[in-house]
Formats: structure tokens, C-alpha cells, sequence
């Protein structure tokens, strides 16, 4: 088995202008790895490319490359996600956009057509530093129910008829799709079903459409908190050649109780462990720490688990992990 190679990569904005001290930073750890999301909402599909083109030399001009964008629907598609009248314009847009991609040549696209994202509160963890807690009981008994619920066949045929379409095009591109697990990963949330909340799921969204675009946003605080075998998952989903993108983080706990986002190095994952499966099962391509607890005077309620001290020391704790286990990165 081959072995593969990181790119280290990190959530910055749309433009090195929007947060240029974090520009700086990563620059300074030798992060050149630019995680964003194409500015095409509100334009033609002709202009799609343009625009891209512009953000990538826009990036490159700050000494990044873009090996991914990851952005929950590149384009609108809730007709899509609910199987509606003006679906087919929605999924022109998103085929436009992936050749676009392609074109341009961003690699990987992260995307994920599901509900989700919330967590109920804010929980002092090591030394103080706040994170960001799921109470599943807590969340039925307080979050208002989506006012349009669906139902997993629903959701299922839906994200069928998308990928059916979608994932030739994708490949045609040569962009490789990353669907990320629903957050939290679990169902029913807010009234409503979920369906990528397992390890099963995943064997079912690939087998929808078999190609090597069809592919994992492998999140591993998602992963964890689905509460099956993270290690397994992820040597099967990557010797399959199916994980295209790594968020590395990780959660104490489970979705269906309560689940506590923790530092990179207390968590109950062997976090060596998992970058030595991937690397060993030949994957290649973007990895970005994901939610970290918030340090020092920065507000949790404004970085939202991405406060840039907790980013500068997960990178610490995966480059100095990395070079002890011999593992290829840039």
C-alpha cells in the first residue's frame, strides 16, 4: 500500500483581505493551504468561472493554493434538498459550477445537503479554555422544529437524484465531491430526519453512484460522535480511495447523548493513530484542523471553535505527529 501525502490546509475567508493576521500566521507555520467558498451566488453560470479564476490568482498572489472548497451547497439547491419545482435550474447551476471547478482546477469540492450545525452550549474545558458542547434532550426541548420537516426517504431519493446527475459531471470535471456528515449526526433533529449519520450511510451514498468523484468529507468529530469504529471507517473509506478531504478534530461522547468538542491531544481518539491510517491507506489531499476550544482572551462566541490559538496549536500538535510517524505532508 502507498503511502499518501497531507496538504495542510486552513479556513481563511473568501479573500486573504477578509482576515490577513490569519494570513499571516499560516504563512508563518508554512500553512499554504487556503480552505474557502466560490463567490457565485446571485451571478450567471457563464460568469462562474471568471470568478474563481479571479479568487485563485487572488490566492496565489498571497502565496496560497485552494485545494478545496467546502461549502455545504456551492451553489442554492434547496429544491433540490427538498425535491421541488426548480430543481433542474438548481442542478444546471451546480453541474456549472463543478465544470467551473474543474476548468479553474480546484480539486475537491466538501458539500452536504442536510440541516444541522448547532450545538447548545458553551462549556469551560482544560485550564478554562471554552468549548462547544451537543446536548441531544437538551436540543428536543429547546430548538424550534424546521418548519418544513422530511422524512429519510425523502431525503434519500433527493440526494439520489442529485448525485445520479451531478456525479458524472463531477468526474467529466475532475473534481472530486466530499460529502460531510450531518452535524450533529444524528436523527431525528429538530422534527426532522437526518441520513448521513452513520458509517452505513456512507456505504450507501457511494454505492448510489460508483465513481472516484463520488466520495467522504471524512469529519472526524462527526465520525466519532456517530459512535461506530472511527479507526475502521476511515482505513475503509480510504483504502477505497473515497476520502477526499480530513477535518481533524475530536469529541468526547456520543450525538445521541451529549457530545463535547475537545483539544487535539485530550481527546478519547488516538489522534496519532488516525493520521497513521490515512497516510498508510494512501490518502492523498487537503486536511484542515477542525472546531478546537477557544483560549486565552479570545471570545468563544465570536470564533465559533475557530479562534486562531487553538488552530495554532492543533497544527503544532499534527505537524509535530506527522514528523514523529514519518508521514508525508506540505
Amino acid at each position: 500500500m502507498r503511502q499518501g501525502r497531507f496538504k495542510l490546509a486552513m479556513t481563511l475567508g473568501r479573500s486573504p483581505r477578509e482576515h490577513p493576521e490569519r494570513v499571516k500566521i499560516c504563512k508563518e507555520m508554512g500553512v499554504t493551504g487556503c480552505v474557502t467558498s466560490p463567490d457565485i451566488h446571485g451571478i450567471g453560470r457563464d460568469q462562474y468561472e471568471a470568478a474563481m479564476r479571479q479568487q485563485k490568482e487572488e490566492w496565489a498572489a498571497a502565496g496560497f493554493t485552494i485545494p478545496v472548497y467546502e461549502t455545504m451547497t456551492i451553489v442554492s439547491g434547496n429544491h433540490i434538498r427538498r425535491g421541488t419545482e426548480g430543481r433542474e435550474e438548481e442542478l444546471k447551476n451546480y453541474i456549472a459550477a463543478i465544470a467551473a471547478m474543474g476548468r479553474v482546477g480546484i480539486p475537491v469540492l466538501c458539500y452536504n445537503l442536510g440541516a444541522g450545525g448547532s450545538r447548545t452550549d458553551w462549556v469551560p474545558t482544560r485550564g478554562g479554555a471554552i468549548s462547544s458542547q451537543f446536548d441531544y434532550a437538551q436540543s428536543n426541548a429547546e430548538e424550534d422544529p424546521f418548519p418544513e420537516p422530511q422524512t429519510e426517504e425523502e431525503l434519500w431519493d433527493n440526494l439520489t437524484w442529485l448525485l445520479e446527475r451531478v456525479v458524472p459531471a463531477a468526474e467529466k470535471a475532475g473534481v472530486r465531491m466530499g460529502y460531510h456528515p450531518h452535524d450533529p449526526p444524528i436523527s431525528p433533529y429538530r422534527g426532522s430526519a437526518q441520513i448521513m449519520v452513520s458509517v452505513d450511510a456512507y456505504r450507501r451514498l457511494l454505492d448510489i453512484a460508483p465513481s472516484p468523484s463520488n466520495g467522504i468529507t471524512f469529519c472526524q468529530g462527526n465520525f466519532k460522535a456517530m459512535g461506530d469504529d472511527i479507526y475502521a471507517a476511515a482505513r475503509e473509506f480510504c483504502e477505497q480511495g473515497k476520502v477526499h478531504f480530513i477535518h481533524y478534530r475530536d469529541v468526547e461522547g456520543t450525538a445521541d447523548r451529549v457530545f463535547t468538542e475537545t483539544f487535539h491531544d485530550n481527546g478519547p481518539t488516538d489522534m496519532a493513530r488516525m493520521l497513521e491510517i490515512y497516510s498508510r491507506a494512501g490518502f492523498e489531499g487537503p486536511i484542515r484542523p477542525d472546531h478546537a476550544p477557544t483560549m486565552g482572551d479570545e471570545s468563544a462566541e465570536e470564533t465559533r471553535g475557530y479562534g486562531m490559538m487553538g488552530k495554532i496549536f492543533a497544527f503544532g500538535y499534527m505537524i509535530g505527529m506527522m514528523q514523529a510517524h514519518n508521514l508525508a505532508y506540505e
